[in-house]
């Protein structure tokens, strides 16, 4: 099966027998892509691990996190 060549970034998961080399093209190409998703992500990924850490601490503490919302619960009741 040849490698055909071509001025458009491509990534394989096989050498097709050739030595395993990066071309300058693919690599600038992977550097953008890497850096607009990082740049895409970065608030995402911070809202979930924050969302992902209270669930988290609220699945191993499961009686406490019950009994804290019970007394903002009554906290916010009693100023009502």
């Amino acid at each position: 099966m040849p490698k055909s060549a071509s001025l458009q970034p491509n990534w394989d998961t096989s050498s097709y027998g050739e030595p395993a080399e990066i071309s300058a093209l693919n690599r600038l190409a992977l550097s953008e892509h890497l850096n607009l998703c990082g740049a895409l992500r970065s608030p995402v990924q911070a809202a979930w691990g924050a969302v992902s850490g209270l669930v988290g601490w609220m699945s191993e503490r499961t009686v406490t996190a019950a009994l804290m919302i019970i007394v903002l619960a009554s906290a916010a009741w009693i100023v009502i």
